[in-house]
């Protein structure tokens, strides 16, 4: 082999080894193995109820935001928290559920939780509902993770 045939054999394989390591420290991790969503269920709606409310628990590996959300079951989700203020309990529309590293985040009845809005038809129990969640990390990256949750009466 001459030099220069060595020379660039050897160009090629370092840039074949950096192209590599770089394609390595790019890749994705899926958002399941990012965000962890347990026990989610939907509340049974009454025939003509045009709103019904999902429940879950989120964990997150990162400091992430849940900034939307889209249900196959209604026109419209939005994500509330509920309180009690001066013995009234207000809900409030929020436009983000920041979400801190491996702590869960509870969405209950009574707390956060999922509103469903314009409901396509009544929720019955053992239905399943898709839903898309969208997340942003703090680098405004967004990625959506889908999930499926049934319909059933409070325990």
């Amino acid at each position: 082999m001459t030099t220069l045939t060595h020379s660039i054999f050897l160009r090629c394989a370092i840039l074949l080894l950096m192209i590599s390591a770089a394609s390595a420290c790019t890749a994705k991790t899926s958002s399941e193995d990012l965000i962890v969503i347990q026990g989610a269920w939907v509340r049974p709606t009454n025939p003509g109820q045009a709103v019904g409310a999902a429940y879950m628990t989120l964990t997150s590996k990162e400091d992430v935001s849940l900034v939307s959300v889209e249900a196959d079951v209604s026109k419209n989700v939005e994500i509330h928290s509920m309180s009690m203020e001066n013995g009234v309990m207000k809900m409030r529309m929020l436009k983000t559920l920041p979400l801190k590293a491996d702590v869960p985040y509870k969405l209950a009845p009574g707390g956060f939780h999922l509103m469903l809005f314009d409901l396509k038809k009544p929720l019955a129990v053992d239905e399943q509902v898709d839903f898309v969640l969208t997340f942003k990390k703090n680098n405004n990256v967004t990625f959506k993770q889908t999930i499926k949750a049934s319909v059933q009466n409070p325990a």
